[in-house]
């Protein structure tokens, strides 16, 4: 079995879904194939099942959804996270394996360059099945969070099949046309579908005769440090006030927004954090108030907001963001900053009477509802608690705890 090299591991900025080079500090050097069985949790009488999270999510791009549920689960499961493959100049099909920071272990199939269609799933199906026969992998828990990963439902006699669509990905760009018909197959065979927000299960609740909507959730002690903590260093010097973003700037960012309201508050200072993926860089609008710091870790994320009045959901109105239920509206609101987005379905139906998010689509409303929000005293304890009761059922140890739930029903 052959191994790459962790640079290599993360070099493909072009891969169809824009995941890219990690940032993040929890991906460890060293290459294991065999974690150890003290990173299980050994006190139930029986063990734990072993647990496959198939994902088109790099771990190491941003943290969110499965990295926040993965990360649960392996407390409890001697947990393998298979990425998607990636390219590299080898001459035979491999494997590359990777530790974390906690005891999940990264399984990446390295594929030869050009390799690509029924050739390159049969090559990714063997290297994991030879690597899942070295680990005694057996009956197994399946989770997929992407249809297009070679199914092993059968060839691993899976004790459970979870499918967790978190977006709906056919209204993303560059995905495979096949992608429909998988999908298809894959909820035909899962025992258990979650969606990630309302929206998204009322377009799969028919499809599936278990089918649960989990909206996004929220970690919120990491971001409440927010209220009180200094802000960046490097964004110190912007001047306020500042409205900022952060996340994967894409097809789901309406840049023609941006600009509008940029150019109608030159006086304001537009702070847009995150890599920019599938679009051009030079599309995205340039003036002298708005400012692209690049991509910051998750633990970096609080420092920023820190120094944010507002906080902004910008996104455009399309197949890509028509069943999306953003991860960053509880995280903003957690951090204590009132937030305005334009009218997606799901941040509607959650937060549209919340009195902490404000909805708007034109430009000439989007800054109106920004001028309310800076005229917010966000350290307020009428309005901190107002926060705080739109988010009481929001964590994420709860969402994995009912998730947890209905597995052991399914089982």
């Amino acid at each position: 079995m052959q191994y790459a090299g962790k640079d290599e591991m993360f070099a493909r900025r072009d891969d169809p879904h824009g995941f890219g080079t990690s940032t993040r500090p929890d991906i460890r050097p060293e290459t294991r194939v065999h974690p150890a069985a003290t990173e299980q949790d050994n006190s139930a009488a029986a063990p734990a099942a072993d647990f496959l999270c198939f994902s088109h999510l790099r771990w190491g791009f941003v943290h969110q959804r499965p990295q926040h549920l993965m990360e649960r689960f392996s407390r409890h499961h001697r947990l393998f996270y298979v990425e998607e493959p990636v390219e590299a100049d080898i001459a035979e099909p491999g494997l590359a394996v990777y530790g974390t920071s906690c005891s999940i272990t990264l399984l990446v199939p390295q594929l030869p360059r050009g390799m690509q269609g029924a050739e390159a799933e049969a090559a990714q199906t063997a290297v994991l099945d030879k690597a899942f026969r070295d680990l005694g992998i057996a009956r197994p828990i399946l989770w997929y969070y992407t249809p297009m990963s070679p199914q092993f439902a059968d060839r691993l006699d899976a004790s459970i099949v979870v499918y967790d669509c978190m977006d709906e990905l056919s209204g993303f760009q560059g995905v495979s046309p096949e992608l429909v018909n998988r999908e298809r197959a894959l909820m035909e065979r899962a025992d258990l579908v979650f969606t990630g927000g309302y929206s998204l299960w009322e377009a799969k609740r028919e499809r599936h005769a278990n089918a649960h909507p989990f909206p996004s959730s929220v970690d919120i002690p990491h971001f409440a440090q927010a209220r009180s903590i200094p802000e960046a260093a490097d964004q110190a010097p912007i001047p306020g006030p500042r409205l900022g973003f952060y996340g994967v700037i894409d097809e789901r960012f309406d840049i023609g927004l941006l600009d509008a309201i940029a150019a109608l508050r030159p006086d304001w200072q537009f702070v847009m954090l995150g890599p920019v993926v599938k679009i051009d860089p030079e599309n995205l609008p340039r003036r002298p108030n708005i400012h692209y710091p690049g991509m910051r870790n998750y633990a970096e994320l609080p420092s920023y907001l820190a120094g944010w009045d507002v906080a902004l959901m910008p996104f455009a109105l399309n197949e890509a963001t028509r069943f999306i239920s953003p991860t960053k509206t509880p995280e903003y609101l957690a951090a204590g900053r009132p937030v305005v987005s334009t009218p997606i379905a799901d941040v509607i139906r959650h937060y549209g009477d919340s009195g902490v998010v404000r909805i708007a689509e034109t430009p000439e409303a989007f800054i109106e509802a920004c001028e309310w929000a800076l005229s917010i005293d966000r350290t307020s304890p009428d309005w901190l608690a107002a926060i705080d009761r739109t988010l009481s059922d929001m964590s994420w140890d709860s969402t994995w705890s009912r998730m947890k739930e209905l597995i052991e029903c399914v089982r």
